[in-house]
């Protein structure tokens, strides 16, 4: 099938790539029988419409992160495309992360011991903008991993923002997000700071792991250290108080680094041509922005938790 893209009329398209079809009108695009999928690349407010019409015209669809701005709006996204026979992927690319896929490796095979609380930052200068906050431009990925990582979902999201470039949009963002089994995580969100920062640490009962995605050589280090109390819990003398405060070696495992979204889009094909399984499906897109809801009604409530039952209920 030959690829067509949407683009404004000045021809930039054309000129890039001259071999490839382009159209001016969706419809158009859509209406084109040699089309089997489309790929979805826009800004978020438009995800929705843009997917809904292209699984209505019987095409299967990836969409960049998030999936949609609503949870009834990915539910009704859901049902179209199984109404309709149709793969309908979500763009959420960590999940082709070499490195994302070790550490929940380890999590999994319990190396780190009882998973303790997540710090991320995903951080840098710019780009700046006006149609999303810095919450809906940025977490999708950290939820999308840590929901990976644990296999489940926040009970709970409480979030504070700041606006300083453009009045009434969160330039920066920090969430708490409880996961069951009293996990913490805490993402710092933001395109004001002077550094570009996408650095995730897992601290377990037995081993802390930093995933550095902007390392070229590390993106992984595993500490060997922790923090245990030496008494029994119920502490009768100031001895019991005492914690044990362990320093071991930090290593750097080998992480075969394969570009995540070559991966992404050849298991996209895979999906369309083979029938395989697909790996971050639209209910995987549903439940991340159910926790973007979550927070963003957080940040209307002055950074009050909200309870990711009475998103979905809602």
């Amino acid at each position: 099938a030959r690829t067509v893209e949407l683009v404004i009329p000045d021809g930039t398209a054309a000129r890039i790539a001259p071999g490839t079809a382009t159209a001016e009108d969706l419809d158009v695009a859509l209406a084109d029988p040699a089309i089997d999928a489309v790929v979805i690349s826009t800004p978020v407010r438009t995800h929705f419409a843009l997917a809904e019409a292209a699984l209505q015209a019987g095409k299967h669809v990836l969409v960049e992160k998030p999936l949609a701005m609503t949870v009834a709006e990915c539910r009704r996204l859901e049902a179209l495309a199984t109404e309709q026979q149709r793969v309908l992927m979500v763009g959420h690319i960590f999940r082709f992360n070499t490195a994302v896929e070790q550490v929940r490796e380890r999590i999994q095979r319990g190396d780190l011991g009882d998973v303790l609380y997540v710090h991320s930052r995903r951080v840098n200068l710019g780009r700046v903008q006006a149609d999303v906050n810095a919450l809906w431009s940025y977490a999708p990925h950290d939820v999308s991993i840590l929901n990976y990582w644990f296999d489940a979902q926040p009970v709970g999201v409480a979030c504070r923002g700041f606006s300083y470039v453009n009045k009434g949009v969160e330039d920066v963002v920090f969430c708490v997000l409880r996961y069951p089994n009293g996990v913490g995580a805490h993402l710092h969100l933001g395109w004001l700071d002077p550094r570009k920062v996408r650095e995730m640490t897992v601290v377990g009962s037995r081993q802390m792991i930093v995933f550095d995605d902007v390392d070229p050589q590390a993106k992984l280090r595993i500490y060997d250290s922790s923090v245990s109390p030496l008494g029994n819990g119920s502490p009768e003398s100031f001895a019991e108080w005492q914690v044990d405060i362990r320093h071991g070696d930090v290593t750097i495992p080998r992480v075969q680094w394969v570009e995540p979204l070559r991966t992404e889009m050849q298991h996209f094909l895979d999906c369309v041509r083979a029938g395989a399984p697909c790996r971050t499906p639209a209910a995987d897109g549903t439940a991340v922005t159910a926790v973007i809801v979550a927070a963003q009604e957080s940040l209307r409530r002055g950074g009050a938790e909200v309870l990711l039952d009475e998103v979905l209920a809602g």
